[in-house]
């Protein structure tokens, strides 16, 4: 998910757009109704599917408060919601993730949802999660669904290579790089990883070792990049160069890239967001068997969870109306529909319970829905300037070391001096 960081050009502006949002007449009242515009990412089918159904469902029964649905991206939010706040035109409900919109929090353009939120959103959102949208005791956003980072495998070929498919509740990282080495052979590679967008996996599978890059939050935040920090794209780096069983093509890939010579048996297994298995599900051939193997873990099998987000524009004059929707949206069977179209973790235990059931656990649900109990906040999502850091200098430099340009400690220089140009 691309991002650009524009906060300070927000500076000036938060002051003056909220001022100007107070002002003047409702825009949202008209005979009697409130209209809300909701800005969702949904880009999968099913999910735009779901989502539009509980925005029908919730208009049927609430006609005095209507929900107009309007469609965005993800490649695009960050830059628009920067163009929206500082133009005072941003939608009253608004879909992110809790990575980008701290900074906008604290800018002061989002609003404060905790005395709106239901109680049993309250309880079935773990503390852990909730946190990654509180600051300073405010609750910005309702957490939805989350995105963890799995291994799929072509069982068939794994068998065929002499590879065991492994089993149980986690799977080290050590067994990844030996059951890929093995199976690289006769034209297969062990492993395929689409990381032409490295940063996401590598920070939250850092966590795996208790790596967290930064101390500290907000503007006041400072980079710290040591042995833990860098055992993920050491390890990636060590079985593209040394055991030579990731294929180095996929480096250069995005998550999907990959996928058509997954098929073709090109790759043994493959890393990947969760929510590819809502693709290959439609996509892979019906002689293609596949499952989510267990969960990765080195010293833990730590994840961030970044989840994705419901907020609303402090400027609206309706934000308890606004988040009753929310409420409504984070209703167990809700939740459970757009995570089922989009093949992530519900953050509520209702929810999961919902896609369980549905499911049966079949197709690698078991193996997704198990990785909730690992994720976990991470220091990158309170820091004010992560998204530019993570564009201009991060990912820049996770692609010269996975592409093997530099060094280890070149990468760990830029890391750090990078943090002192962009944190200004």
């Amino acid at each position: 998910m691309k991002r650009r960081a524009l906060m300070g050009a927000l500076a000036g502006a938060a002051v003056s757009g909220l001022v100007a949002g107070c002002g003047g007449g409702d825009a949202e009242l008209r005979n009697g109704v409130v209209t809300l515009s909701f800005q969702s990412l949904a880009y999968q089918k099913p999910t735009i599917t779901a989502v539009k159904k509980i925005v029908s469902d919730w208009n049927k029964a609430n006609p005095k408060i209507q929900v107009t649905y309007q469609q965005g991206s993800w490649d695009a939010v960050h830059d628009q919601l920067v163009t929206q706040f500082a133009g005072g035109t941003a939608p009253t409900i608004i879909h992110d993730e809790a990575a980008d919109i701290a900074g906008f929090a604290q800018q002061g353009f989002l609003a404060d949802l905790g005395p709106y939120l239901s109680p049993d959103v309250k309880a079935n959102v773990p503390k852990g999660i909730l946190d990654t949208v509180t600051t300073d005791g405010k609750t910005y956003a309702a957490p939805t669904l989350l995105q963890s980072y799995v291994v799929f495998a072509n069982t068939d070929l794994l068998q065929k290579q002499g590879v065991t498919v492994p089993t149980g509740g986690t799977m080290s990282w050590e067994t990844l790089a030996a059951a890929a080495k093995q199976a690289t052979k006769g034209g297969v590679y062990g492993l395929g990883w689409g990381l032409k967008q490295p940063t996401a996996a590598v920070m939250s599978l850092a966590l795996n070792f208790g790596g967290k890059f930064f101390t500290g939050a907000g503007q006041d935040a400072k980079v710290s990049v040591g042995d833990a920090e860098t055992q993920v794209p050491k390890r990636i780096h060590d079985m593209a160069y040394v055991d030579k069983s990731i294929a180095l093509t996929t480096l250069t890939q995005s998550g999907t890239d990959i996928l058509p010579d997954f098929y073709a048996g090109k790759y043994a297994m493959i890393v990947a967001g969760s929510y590819v298995a809502q693709q290959i599900t439609e996509e892979a051939p019906k002689t293609f068997h596949w499952q989510v193997l267990p969960g990765l873990a080195g010293t833990s099998p730590n994840q961030a969870a970044d989840p994705q987000t419901l907020s609303v524009s402090a400027t609206s004059k309706h934000i308890p109306e606004a988040t009753q929707f929310i409420n409504y949206f984070m209703k167990a069977q809700n939740l459970a529909a757009v995570g089922q179209g989009d093949w992530l973790i519900p953050t509520t235990g209702p929810a999961r319970d919902a896609i369980s059931q549905a499911t049966g656990g079949k197709s690698g649900w078991s193996q997704t829905l198990a990785g909730a109990t690992s994720m976990t906040d991470a220091p990158f999502q309170s820091v004010t300037n992560y998204p530019r850091w993570k564009d201009q200098i991060a990912t820049p430099a996770f692609q010269q070391y996975l592409g093997n340009k530099i060094t280890l400690d070149q990468l760990t220089g830029q890391l750090t001096k990078g943090w002192s140009q962009v944190n200004q």
